[in-house]
């Protein structure tokens, strides 16, 4: 298990400081379209990155979270050929230029919406928390660039992609992790029906086209945010996707409240309890990164650094109370 981050580099010295505070892994990217990354650009990335002594292990393919319109392969979902066979093709090409470069993981989004929140919530200290309250949405909300997608149809969508992916991920060794629809939001809110946005829909998914290959980047917090009461659900869902190896990148972050009711927190002060969380996951043999996602926004010179910075202290010291001290 590996203390990780996917913040992006402002400079070199995110790296140093990144090390210095224990960080050895990274999902990280070149500059410009994942479309064009070359293997000389893969290479020269890790090469960088590893004169720091972090190591990069997943890029973010050309499926991100962002809505429709600023997809940087947007026919996949909007499921119009021959567009989305041309886009498959070159996430294929790249996935094999990520096993030539030694990038063992890609994590990517099947996003339509977009992250919805509504107004931020006030936090410890003055804090602002990102949210998502249903009585606050617009529940008139059009749909976007995609119209209207039924469940049928965006099911229909995924698993074209999974028939054409999976199997080169499976041949070249590379694992795919994909992020769950966050958050959970009503069938047919803004058109769409998120198949990904319940424990259900992801458990199906790992199961479409099922490979040692084929997994999630599981986000705590977003799982956290489809259930009733995530304190005490959270477990068992961990422990059905882990014990199955369908874990390949872990959100250590933390929310209070749950479905259709939440704010983002600290992951010391939110409703699941994240020390017996990453207990389970090294119980139940998981091994890749461990990192925060989404923080507080606090004040101060430099304030996504260090909140970044307390997240990154916090899961080293749990892993330091399991005996992993040493895990790099």
């Amino acid at each position: 298990m590996h203390l990780g981050t996917q913040l992006a580099a402002r400079d070199d010295d995110d790296y140093r400081v990144w090390a210095q505070l224990g960080v050895t892994h990274i999902c990280a990217d070149p500059p410009g379209n994942p479309h064009d990354w070359t293997l000389e650009d893969l290479l020269r990335l890790r090469d960088h990155i590893g004169r720091f002594n972090i190591t990069v292990d997943m890029v973010q393919l050309p499926m991100n979270s962002r809505r429709m319109e600023e997809q940087e392969s947007p026919h996949i979902l909007l499921g119009k050929s021959p567009e989305r066979d041309r886009e498959i093709d070159s996430i294929c090409r790249l996935i094999e230029r990520l096993a030539q470069a030694g990038i063992p993981a890609a994590k990517y989004n099947m996003n339509i919406i977009g992250i919805p929140r509504t107004p931020a919530f006030p936090g410890r200290g003055g804090s602002r928390n990102a949210a998502f309250y249903w009585d606050q949405a617009d529940h008139k909300a059009g749909p976007g660039m995609a119209g209207v997608v039924s469940e049928e149809e965006n099911w229909e969508r995924i698993d074209y992609f999974l028939a054409r992916v999976v199997p080169v991920a499976a041949a070249n060794r590379i694992r795919l992790a994909c992020h769950p629809h966050d958050p959970y939001t009503p069938p047919g809110w803004r058109g769409v029906t998120r198949v990904l946005g319940t424990v259900a829909g992801l458990q199906r998914f790992v199961q479409m086209h099922e490979n040692e290959y084929h997994g999630l980047n599981f986000c705590q917090g977003s799982v956290g945010e489809m259930l009733d009461n995530p304190g005490a659900e959270i477990a068992d869902v961990i422990r059905w996707f882990a014990s199955r190896n369908k874990i390949f990148n872990v959100h250590f972050r933390n929310i209070k409240g749950g479905k259709l009711g939440f704010h983002e927190t600290f992951p010391d002060e939110g409703d699941m309890d994240m020390a017996r969380s990453l207990a389970l996951y090294h119980e139940l043999g998981y091994r890749h990164m461990v990192m925060p996602d989404h923080v507080p926004t606090i004040d101060g010179r430099d304030p996504e650094g260090v909140a970044f910075a307390f997240c990154y202290g916090y899961i080293r010291a749990l892993m330091d109370t399991m005996g992993l001290r040493h895990a790099a």
